[in-house]
């Protein structure tokens, strides 16, 4: 089912809103690449967290979430309180750290102890591992777009829902920088929260039952389970690899730590990190919400009077519940309010990863390159981060692209490789950062090989290796293992460039 007038008025004034604001939050005055990449270190704590909490939240996770709950459980929730310990640690270990060294990015970090080198290959991992990770977000967010305006995945559609994604990232990244990309993000998370919260409430009403008989069928059937000793979300895995992934994530990963280094101090960092996580707490609970209440209305034919259950496919592509739902019972109005919701998912993260993946570029490969031939001028460090956030809106672009084919030409798990593989670039960062931090051992010359082994291990983990069955928390917990191992072999020498 396409789109109704309605869906496109909802859909016109989405967009109508989304060219006032970029028009609005891009008139900043940008005068060096610090106020481009950190807003200038003025950005209020409330709004760091609100978009944290939006770019940790991308449109596979707007779907994901309710997919995790109608197959299993709630006990995807624990992910979030393993991420509430991560950043209670990286508040009080790294962030103080950041600031005193008035970083534009996490990587500056290392060349402290290890030198610009160091500091330049943890930039380049970080940049492929989110080629990899992002292109396939946008790929999954664009998949998403145009089933649901389009009523197809046709090549030509599909470009043309990444070209939109893209486009409106660019309208707020390239001229206002991160300043413009926190502020959008703020209306990005009302738009898809308020999306979710219209979904359960229409879904609540559907149900032809009150709440007392869904919690007691629920229950029943083993699906409001939180707290698991065993299985991927298990209590050890969380305070594991999964906490270890966090760690990564908030504290190593320039993507979600460059709004944290744009608030006006560390306090405020560090506050803006563990608020972000309360709050996105709730929001996953809605999701998974969600997620219960589908797993009713497709399964209890008595509760909701839809029987057959639910054919998660669409044009040959295997879709999440939620999808599904959209594309066949979701009335006119409230398809083009969760078409926007989706999309505000998909902005958030790709115009934060624009705006991440240029800070690196620019201040921690392109800068040392140039201010060694003399370049001082502040103007030209700004002009080369509208640059790069061009150039990797290309690459992403490119990135989706490639997905779209390479999933329909191969049997290889392309996209679940892509979203996984920023574990293959944690595993070698938590390694480097761990020796960097707690010890007095590693070298210049040692953390390439550190990098290059955490990748491996993760790498040589994978079912598609060896055919081993090891989880992701299980595959990060042995790489980062590895690249501590080879950072201890070598002894501690002068910072180099």
């Amino acid at each position: 089912m396409g789109f109704s007038p309605l869906d496109w008025t909802v859909f016109g004034g989405y967009f109508a809103i989304l060219a006032f604001s970029s028009w609005l939050f891009s008139r900043v005055n940008i005068r060096s690449s610090r106020d481009y990449f950190v807003g200038g270190n003025s950005v209020p704590m409330l709004a760091a967290a609100v978009s944290v909490l939006a770019t940790s939240q991308s449109a596979a996770t707007f779907l994901g979430g309710p997919e995790y709950a109608y197959r299993s459980n709630l006990t995807f929730v624990g992910f979030y309180v393993s991420a509430l310990l991560a950043v209670l640690f990286i508040a009080k270990v790294l962030v103080p750290r950041f600031y005193a060294i008035r970083a534009v990015t996490v990587y500056e970090l290392l060349e402290q102890r290890y030198g610009a080198k160091a500091k330049r290959e943890a930039g380049i991992m970080f940049l492929v591992g989110r080629v990899l990770a992002s292109g396939a977000r946008l790929y999954i967010g664009a998949l998403a777009v145009s089933m649901i305006v389009f009523a197809d995945i046709a090549p030509l559609h599909l470009f043309a829902a990444i070209l939109m994604l893209v486009l409106g990232a660019l309208a707020y990244t390239y001229f206002g920088g991160v300043k413009s990309v926190i502020y959008s993000d703020v209306i990005q998370a009302v738009t898809y929260i308020g999306a979710g919260v219209a979904v359960l409430i229409y879904l609540y009403g559907t149900l032809q039952t009150d709440i007392g008989t869904m919690v007691d069928v629920l229950n029943a059937e083993g699906k409001l389970t939180v707290i698991d000793t065993a299985g991927n979300f298990g209590i050890w895995s969380l305070l594991g690899g999964w906490l270890l992934l966090n760690i990564a994530a908030y504290g190593l990963d320039q993507d979600m730590t460059q709004r944290v280094l744009a608030c006006k101090n560390g306090r405020d960092g560090s506050r803006a990190l563990v608020v972000s996580i309360v709050m996105t707490i709730p929001v996953v609970l809605l999701f998974l919400a969600i997620g219960l209440l589908l797993y009713l209305f497709y399964n209890h034919p008595e509760l909701s009077g839809i029987g057959g259950g639910a054919v998660q496919e669409f044009g040959g592509e295997k879709i999440t519940i939620f999808m599904t739902y959209i594309l066949n019972e979701m009335p006119a109005g409230l398809r083009g309010f969760v078409t926007v919701g989706a999309i505000a998912a998909a902005l958030s993260s790709t115009n934060s990863v624009l705006a991440a993946m240029a800070s690196v570029a620019v201040e921690d490969i392109y800068r040392p390159w140039k201010s060694a031939r003399g370049e001082t001028e502040e103007a030209h460090y700004v002009a080369a981060a509208r640059s790069a956030v061009l150039l990797f809106a290309l690459v992403l672009t490119a990135m989706a692209v490639v997905s779209y084919y390479w999933q329909r030409a191969t049997d290889l798990p392309l996209v679940s490789f892509a979203l996984g593989v920023m574990s293959f670039a944690y595993a070698g960062l938590l390694g480097v950062y761990a020796s960097a931090l707690f010890t007095k051992r590693g070298s210049a010359r040692a953390v390439p090989w550190a990098l290059g082994g955490g990748f491996v291990t993760v790498l040589l983990l994978q079912p598609y290796c060896f055919g081993g069955a090891f989880s992701l928390a299980d595959q990060l917990v042995a790489g980062a293992m590895v690249s501590f191992g080879v950072m201890q072999l070598g002894t501690e020498e002068k910072a180099v460039g």
